[in-house]
């Protein structure tokens, strides 16, 4: 069985316990209780629950929990071509932060841009904040996936690799402490999201490929 707190959050967390039980037991119940206060959040933050994830022919799902705030046409150089559409997910404090591959497939290419931290929810974040992208190939398709750090965040966590294969909704990754995920998709999409649509990373379908 999988733990139901993400692997990273085991150094928060583990720590945290230890010195509130520790605090506890010497009658220093304040300090051992804000201790345990930011043990629940960090157990909190770092929740990875099970996702069912959607089968339907050609889904691509979110690759985040989160609000949907924006929806534009963009291009990036690690795709062959402009004709794609960015969706973007905010993701506040309180959203589970694993990330999960949109589409089953075999990573082409990684990319890491060390950049600023400004507002996640902003149109700039998506340019200029530091960011992991990954390009996913499914024979047929390729969709391209940022996680980009924002105001809190300060650790992008991605296990992908390149060469590596991925099942559908698998997880690839984590961002700590507040973020944002953008997916580009290919032109004839068929997009089933709009703004402010709040969508849950591998079970929210964000779309259908031509």
């Amino acid at each position: 069985m999988r733990s139901p707190i993400a692997k990273e959050g085991f150094i928060f967390v583990l720590p945290l316990a230890f010195f509130a039980a520790v605090f506890y037991t010497m009658s220093y119940y304040w300090v051992a209780g804000l201790l345990e206060g930011l043990f629940l959040f960090c157990a909190w933050f770092f929740r990875d629950p099970e996702r069912e994830i959607p089968q339907d022919p050609g889904v691509v799902v979110s690759p985040a929990d989160g609000k949907v705030v924006e929806i534009i046409k963009e291009s990036d150089p690690l795709l062959p071509n402009e004709n794609y559409t960015r969706v973007s997910v905010f993701l506040n404090v309180f959203n589970v932060h694993v990330n999960r591959v949109p589409i089953a497939g075999k990573i082409e290419a990684t990319r890491y841009n060390k950049g600023k931290f400004l507002n996640a929810a902003s149109h700039k974040a998506s340019l200029d904040n530091e960011q992991t992208a990954i390009v996913i190939n499914n024979g047929s398709t390729k969709i391209l996936v940022k996680q980009i750090a924002g105001l809190i965040a300060r650790r992008i966590v991605c296990y992908a690799k390149e060469g590596d294969e991925y099942e559908l909704g698998q997880r690839f990754g984590l961002i700590r402490f507040g973020s944002r995920t953008d997916i580009f998709l290919p032109e004839g999409t068929e997009i089933k999201v709009k703004e402010g649509d709040i969508v849950s990373g591998g079970s929210s379908i964000i779309g259908f490929l031509k």
